[in-house]
């Protein structure tokens, strides 16, 4: 085991300390599921169930790069808050990996291979990480990590999207990872802010990284189709397509948040998600909550 896969596997008590300090606890999760898991556990929809799938597909490779971009600069790192605050994002990554990777299990039972997406994306991003400079690298992780935090914050506020993940395991791991995005929406940012990442740099490094964002998950999301044998259900298709990009689908209402990372002065702060992610914290982790009994470490929650 590599140096970095050792210390991405599971957060380590210091992290875990560190972490709750900044308000970003890395939680111990092992969701489990079974092996009779609805097939099609996202609103019985093959078209949108495989497009999760595939954003799934990428999470263990894609945070890995996350945390190591971060890591990159740790050194460099003073701030005592900042220094907890990156304890922290890099104990919730791991366990994003780790949970994501169990959940692709599952879609390889169903017969999508969302494990060799994962393998491919590994190794463009070993080619990221030889070629491209590492300021780059954590650029790249800002303009994603802003992905994450806007489509977490939409699950997180829309009651409809969430009652579309029918598979009571699935929404679990959906919610956790959704909360947590929320909760370390900044740190990439603010490392970028203290090396002197600037604005050209950053809003450039968006539209190269939207335009491959694109292409992998478009490109992924028609193979697991294909595998599902689904790629020629046109209505079903159609369907799930106007669901996510017509006027009133998902994607499109995510817009002005998207164009706001193009301003100058943009901050993920700016989207105040203060109250949210308390009400969250006490519908997931708080008694009776649907996280309570199985978190590993919840003093720290």
């Amino acid at each position: 085991m590599t140096t970095t896969q050792a210390e991405t596997a599971t957060p380590s008590a210091s992290r875990q300390t560190a972490g709750a300090k900044a308000n970003i606890p890395p939680r111990r999760m092992d969701f489990e599921f079974a092996d009779d898991t609805s097939r099609y556990w996202y609103r019985n929809s093959p078209f949108l169930t495989t497009f999760w799938t595939t954003l799934s597909a990428l999470f263990p490779e894609g945070e890995t790069f996350f945390v190591d971009s971060v890591r990159n600069y740790r050194k460099q790192i003073t701030d005592p808050l900042l220094k907890a605050q990156v304890s922290g994002f890099i104990g919730q990554e791991a366990m994003h990996s780790k949970e994501h990777t169990a959940f692709n299990e599952l879609a390889e039972k169903h017969g999508l291979p969302a494990n060799k997406l994962d393998k491919e994306l590994g190794v463009l991003l070993r080619l990221t990480r030889r070629f491209v400079p590492k300021k780059s690298q954590l650029a790249v992780t800002v303009a994603l990590e802003h992905y994450t935090a806007i489509l977490a914050e939409q699950l997180l506020r829309d009651p409809s999207h969430q009652a579309n993940i029918q598979d009571p395991e699935a929404l679990k791991l959906w919610m956790w990872h959704a909360l947590e995005e929320n909760e370390h929406k900044i740190v990439a940012y603010d490392v970028y802010r203290l090396i002197g990442g600037g604005y050209f740099h950053r809003v450039i490094t968006m539209l190269i990284v939207t335009l491959f964002f694109f292409a992998v998950v478009g490109s992924g999301h028609l193979r697991l189709l294909a595998a599902d044998r689904k790629l020629t259900d046109f209505r079903g298709n159609l369907k799930g397509f106007w669901y996510l990009w017509g006027p009133k689908g998902l994607f499109p209402k995510l817009l002005p948040q998207y164009l706001d990372f193009f301003r100058p002065g943009f901050h993920p702060n700016d989207h105040d998600t203060v109250q949210l992610l308390d009400d969250w914290r006490e519908k997931m982790l708080g008694p009776g909550g649907m996280l309570a009994d199985q978190i590993k470490n919840p003093q720290r929650a």
